[in-house]
């Protein structure tokens, strides 16, 4: 029960802990303050209660796939927030800068309601069973430890890299993300049958499984499946190609204007 706390926690920690660590790294080196972050954190922490709170009514929505429909919301929602932030910092004018700490605290918002409820229902199953409630509780605080300490560790990893090289590792992990995040959209969405399922593109279980430790930890990180399908597939790469288009077309945009 421990190890499984351990495991869960830190995978629902990690995705998060790895977008707040990216966005502050790309607020610091564009000079903005953070208080967006707060902001964020608040909201997120707000919305995961409240939507762990509703599940039961929630997932009675839409035939009874609201938890997947809800869930894949959010998570498109971020893509869609991170390649609009991607946007607005490319056409470099006061106007669109000024909505950045917006973007940033809104996909931070969404980011943690979504992680932040998974951890309030599995925390609240297990305080109906008292024999686990110490070794889950343990076990909680080591993983989200873990994933806090990775988001600081690649926050000031990031802060060490020359400046140039700053803004093009954020873009490149922020095009990650929002890949990460319509692959398990299209996933909630396929198992709620409003997507059709597709062929698998590779079957790598045998040499990492998914329940894997690593498995687990780069599914938080790259959003690795064992065996991914075509459509999962051509989400990720829609949500990485979103952010690279949003940061051409501003780049484009802000040349072209006088």
């Amino acid at each position: 029960m421990l190890l499984n706390s351990v495991v869960l926690i830190l995978q629902e920690i990690l995705e998060a802990a790895l977008l707040v660590s990216v966005l502050m790294a790309f607020t610091r080196v564009i000079n903005l303050r953070v208080y967006w972050l707060a902001g964020g954190i608040g909201l997120g922490c707000i919305g995961s209660l409240i939507l762990s709170l509703n599940m039961v009514t929630i997932s009675e929505w839409f035939d009874y796939v609201g938890q997947e429909v809800v869930n894949a919301s959010l998570q498109f929602a971020i893509t869609l927030v991170l390649a609009l932030l991607t946007l607005l910092y490319s056409l470099k004018t006061p106007a669109t800068l000024k909505w950045l700490p917006f973007c940033m605290t809104l996909a931070v918002a969404c980011s943690l309601t979504r992680e932040g409820s998974e951890i309030f229902i599995y925390i609240e199953g297990v305080l109906s069973q008292p024999p686990h409630i110490r070794p889950t509780l343990t076990g909680s605080g080591i993983g989200a430890g873990i994933g806090i300490s990775v988001g600081v560790l690649l926050y000031y990893g990031l802060l060490g890299l020359p400046r140039h090289w700053i803004i093009y590792s954020c873009l490149l992990l922020l095009a990650i993300i929002a890949g990460n995040m319509s692959a398990q959209a299209a996933v909630l969405l396929i198992q709620a049958d409003w997507l059709s399922s597709s062929i698998v593109l590779w079957n790598s279980s045998n040499w990492l499984p998914e329940n894997s430790i690593p498995g687990h930890l780069l599914y938080a990180l790259i959003g690795y499946e064992a065996t991914p399908s075509l459509l999962q597939g051509l989400a990720y790469g829609a949500g990485i190609l979103s952010v690279i288009m949003a940061w051409s077309l501003g780049r484009i945009c802000s040349k072209a204007t006088p």
